[in-house]
């Protein structure tokens, strides 16, 4: 099902950053710290009451400012409360109602949409009276909360759950690969659209970021059958808050969630940039399977080395992501291209596949003796057992005597002798180390 968004507006100063830190922070925090990795945290994903939705922190929204940055983060901030299906309309108990809250709330009243108004930093009792007077900005009851100290979050996220909508199904069966193409402006996702259809089925432009919503295109090859997802190209930060760039980046996102693979696009040309990283760093967050795509290798110059020393490059720039295979093609002239829809295949095989428990812990006893776990303060690591617990991504347990005797470093060397006894190419692993209850 696809994930209703959730805004959180208002002006600057009131909390909204370390609210959306708190709906987040759980699930960003079991994702691995690997080398390369950089998160953009204007963007998330939450789940509360089993309910899963995307978060988006928007900038202060500041009404009479002057400065252009400022009138560029209201944009962004109206555009987010355009896409959104619920608001967390933000305010603070010390400050009292502002005229830039009536300002927002104006803002708000036109987008008729629903709301939650919480107000922030009531980190006492004796402030909770002073949320009274925040009725007269017309949202109904107002939920105190604290940023600080996390007392009312939950009552605000039972009150944002209870309004969320329920987002329909795509018509897609379960054998359709839904692919998406993310990558910055111009890179050539269009056109890499149009050349894997045969067809001019996406508008394709010189000028960068034509594309502005994610457009689906359904189609069937060899007797599978794929979606491809084209976004709009996410920009680098300095450039985001540009008109349309939040909202591009946003469905960017969605597009990404909805995906199997997710097909990260790299201009072979211009060569790689901070932003490939971060645009690479959405699609491993969200446990994507993932295929870099280097594009326009026509125009690049080469000799019997240049393949390979490109290639080396993206390894050494995306440590996170060496899982992932890399497929040079050019949209223009087709070449290679026929290569990219069976690496597509073999990788979202990869996402959804299942390892046997009692094979999973002949690789892990291979490996404790080729290499047993070392000794911390004379403590050592004992691996009871581990299982496979789910699918896409693949998310391994491993169940110990204590999680903290497992080094990051351990860990790493187990992942890799998995990796190298069955074929995850493509997708990345989830690990996790649990103690082993005694009645296990």
């Amino acid at each position: 099902m696809a994930r209703p968004i959730v805004a959180i507006v208002g002006r600057p100063n009131v909390g909204k950053s370390t609210i959306f830190n708190r709906i987040v922070g759980d699930r960003l925090a079991i994702v691995e710290d690997k080398p390369g990795v950089t998160r953009d945290r204007l963007y998330g994903s939450g789940e509360w009451l089993g309910r899963a939705f995307s978060i988006i922190d928007t900038g202060g929204i500041e009404i009479d400012g002057e400065d252009q940055m400022l009138k560029l983060v209201r944009i962004q901030a109206e555009l987010a409360i355009e896409e959104a299906d619920v608001i967390i309309f933000m305010v603070d108990a010390k400050s009292g109602v502002t005229g830039s809250d009536d300002e927002v709330a104006q803002m708000l009243y036109r987008a008729k949409k629903p709301v939650v108004l919480a107000v922030n930093k009531v980190d006492n009792m004796k402030r909770q009276d002073e949320i009274y007077e925040f009725y007269s900005l017309g949202f109904g009851d107002p939920i105190s909360i604290s940023g600080s100290h996390g007392t009312g979050i939950g009552d605000m996220l039972d009150a944002v759950v209870k309004i969320l909508p329920e987002k329909p199904e795509e018509d897609y069966g379960e054998d359709t690969i839904r692919v998406a193409l993310i990558g910055r402006p111009n890179v050539g996702k269009s056109s890499l659209v149009n050349a894997i259809l045969g067809e001019d089925r996406v508008i394709v432009s010189e000028m960068a970021g034509t594309t502005r919503d994610a457009i689906d295109t359904p189609f069937e090859k060899d007797g599978q059958k794929y979606v491809l997802i084209d976004t709009a190209g996410m920009r680098k930060r300095g450039k985001v808050y540009e008109t349309t760039e939040k909202y591009s980046v946003m469905r960017a996102m969605q597009a990404i969630e909805r995906a199997d693979v997710v097909l990260v696009v790299i201009n072979g040309e211009e060569g790689i940039i901070e932003q490939d990283k971060h645009i690479a760093g959405y699609a491993h967050d969200a446990g994507k399977a993932s295929v870099f795509v280097v594009n326009k290798w026509d125009a690049v110059e080469k000799d019997d080395k240049t393949m390979q020393e490109f290639t080396q490059k993206i390894r050494d720039h995306f440590l996170f992501m060496t899982y992932a295979p890399i497929v040079f093609v050019s949209a223009k002239t087709k070449q290679r291209l026929q290569k990219l829809l069976p690496v597509v295949g073999e990788v979202s095989e990869a996402h959804a596949m299942r390892i046997q428990t009692h094979l999973l812990n002949d690789v892990i006893s291979d490996a404790l003796a080729v290499n047993p776990p070392p000794t911390d303060k004379g403590r050592r690591l004992r691996l009871n057992y581990v299982t496979q617990v789910s699918v896409k991504p693949p998310t391994i347990v491993f169940f110990v005597n204590d999680p903290e005797l497992m080094h990051f470093s351990y860990e790493r060397y187990l992942e890799n002798r998995i990796r190298a006894s069955f074929n995850f190419d493509g997708t990345p692993l989830r690990l996790f180390t649990r103690r082993k209850s005694d009645d296990e």
